[in-house]
């Protein structure tokens, strides 16, 4: 089976994510600039969330291109990973909701967290019907920054309960190592094709 149905499918789920997630922020009471700080916490949920979804579907179209064939495992981690990141718009509101509680806090992590462990799903099954010498296999190595990315989860999770604010900066952290592009796969699909 090819990736362009899977591909297809998971670029209108996060369009329809990311469509939500916007469509759930409420507009401030008054007309001034001024109403529109009382906004700030959830709109920097939704840019975080935003910058979040975008970085997984840039990488999964990436991971994609560089993908002969999926069978029924891919197709199902595929799912897992739309799942979690289908809940992002539902967590967003939750922190504003609750003003940014710790359990919601945590929730986000949990949220966000799982999403990390669907996307390791979904390459690790990718590798698996693609062989050990797949670009994609080649590619992601020790996949340091994911292990990063759900170690960075498992320790802001508990610490929301703690200190949401610090559990906050630690999710900024996984942003920002996968902020910086990942050439991985670019290098690993030039090299298979000379």
């Amino acid at each position: 089976m090819n990736t362009g149905r899977l591909e297809a499918f998971t670029d209108g789920v996060v369009a329809i994510i990311i469509t939500i997630m916007v469509l759930e922020l409420r507009v401030p009471q008054g007309g001034d600039l001024r109403d529109l700080a009382s906004s700030a916490p959830v709109l920097l949920a939704y840019l975080l969330s935003f910058v979040n979804v975008g970085l997984y579907w840039n990488n999964h179209h990436h991971m994609l291109h560089a993908t002969e064939r999926i069978d029924g495992r891919v197709l199902w981690a595929n799912l897992f990973l739309l799942f979690w990141l289908s809940l992002v718009p539902f967590v967003i509101r939750w922190l504003d909701d609750s003003g940014f509680a710790p359990g919601a806090t945590a929730a986000y992590g949990i949220v966000l967290g799982l999403a990390s462990v669907g996307y390791a799903l979904t390459e690790r099954s990718i590798i698996a019907c693609n062989g050990p010498d797949s670009p994609v296999a080649q590619a992601i190595g020790s996949d340091w920054k994911g292990v990063g990315s759900i170690a960075l989860y498992v320790v802001a999770v508990p610490l929301a309960y703690v200190s949401r604010w610090f559990a906050l900066v630690l999710y900024i952290v996984v942003i920002l190592l996968w902020l910086v592009p990942d050439r991985r796969i670019v290098r690993a699909l030039n090299r298979s094709k000379a």
